[in-house]
């Protein structure tokens, strides 16, 4: 069994104490850090965290803020999905728990956006309240520890992967071994293992192999499909650019982004029929490619000049005519926002790619 005592004496050292949302420590605190948390960075995480705070301080100023304020203060943070759920999930404990988060586990993982291991992280750093976790550092300690073969997506893989999680989980001091399990992950036991500082050598299965850096497997590759679209930067004689908002579910859902114009359409007639509007100097910038989870987005930057054309408009949806120079808050995709901020300089569009 892996031994606790080791793990949270190395923790009483070297760990971390003074992470933002550790200083107060509460349950909204906690479960903001959590979700900023999933597949993201400490270090990236902290200023987001920061802002968020000062801007919604507790879960009826996140409940009532408008979602574009969220989404605003999410810009870049990736995986929006995440900010989205966090503002239902807001509203929903304004509205059925009268304001008061949650402290149970059924009650949490019944809130959008939290899952088995998020509500257990939650309750155990907050509460103290003892529930395994189970995040992507804690799978690469268990499977390198107990030498787990297999990816830990597979069903089989997952479920041994939880019951070694629950039995290694003390008594006393969860809080600070979840924290010290996280913690021991992200550092000594991150992709490349540092197993001479590591407290738990002396009974890590893979250590005694000799093989840490086989551990866990990873998932099958695949090659992530290509996916083509123009993104069209229309500016109207003030020089504003004309944003739209996305339906809230999909792919950017929810947030500010230029018109989507297929790749096969001439933007042209696109722009008479489904904005009307009509463009004039078009010209195309340099494609570049956005990566999600699931698929690559090459995108093609197309600059032009509009004028109202005055026709019928087929779908008409949330539009605004944005100034660039005086940005207003709402949420943009990371690579709408490159754009954005390279219109400043026409003459060069110096665009990047990144994680959504």
């Amino acid at each position: 069994m892996m031994p606790s005592g080791e793990l949270l004496a190395w923790f009483d050292r070297h760990g971390r104490h003074d992470l933002p949302w550790q200083r107060p420590r509460s349950l909204y605190r906690t479960w903001v850090s959590e979700i900023m948390l999933q597949q993201t960075q400490v270090n990236t995480v902290i200023p987001y965290f920061e802002r968020f705070m000062a801007a919604f301080p507790d879960v009826h100023a996140l409940a009532n803020a408008p979602l574009d304020e969220v989404l605003h203060l999410w810009t870049g943070l990736g995986y929006y999905a995440r900010g989205r759920n966090l503002h239902k999930a807001a509203q929903r404990i304004r509205d059925q728990h009268h304001g008061r988060f949650p402290e149970t586990f059924e009650a949490l993982l019944a809130l959008p956006g939290i899952g088995r291991s998020t509500a257990g992280a939650i309750l155990a750093q907050a509460l103290d309240q003892r529930h395994p976790i189970l995040d992507g550092n804690v799978k690469r300690v268990l499977t390198r520890y107990y030498a787990i073969e297999g990816w830990p997506g597979e069903k089989n893989v997952e479920k041994r992967l939880w019951e070694l999680a629950e039995a290694a989980t003390p008594r006393k001091r969860v809080a600070d071994y979840t924290q010290a399990m996280m913690d021991l992950g992200a550092t000594l036991c991150g992709r490349k293992a540092n197993c001479t500082a590591c407290p738990l050598t002396a009974g890590c299965l893979a250590y005694a192999q000799g093989n840490p850096g086989d551990y866990p497997t990873p998932r099958p590759r695949k090659t992530l499909p290509l996916r083509q679209t123009t993104l069209l930067i229309l500016s109207n004689p003030d020089g504003h650019v004309l944003l739209e908002q996305r339906p809230p579910a999909g792919i950017w859902g929810g947030l500010w982004s230029l018109p989507e114009c297929p790749p096969d359409r001439d933007p042209r007639a696109w722009c008479r029929t489904e904005l009307g509007l009509e463009v004039k100097r078009i010209s195309s910038g340099k494609p570049f490619r956005h990566t999600f989870s699931h698929f690559q987005l090459e995108i093609t930057p197309c600059h032009a000049q509009a004028i109202p054309h005055g026709g019928a408009v087929m779908e008409p949806r949330p539009q605004v005519w944005y100034n660039t120079r005086r940005p207003d808050a709402r949420g943009l995709p990371a690579p709408v926002k490159a754009l954005l901020e390279s219109y400043e300089a026409p003459h060069s569009v110096a665009c990047a790619g990144g994680q959504s």
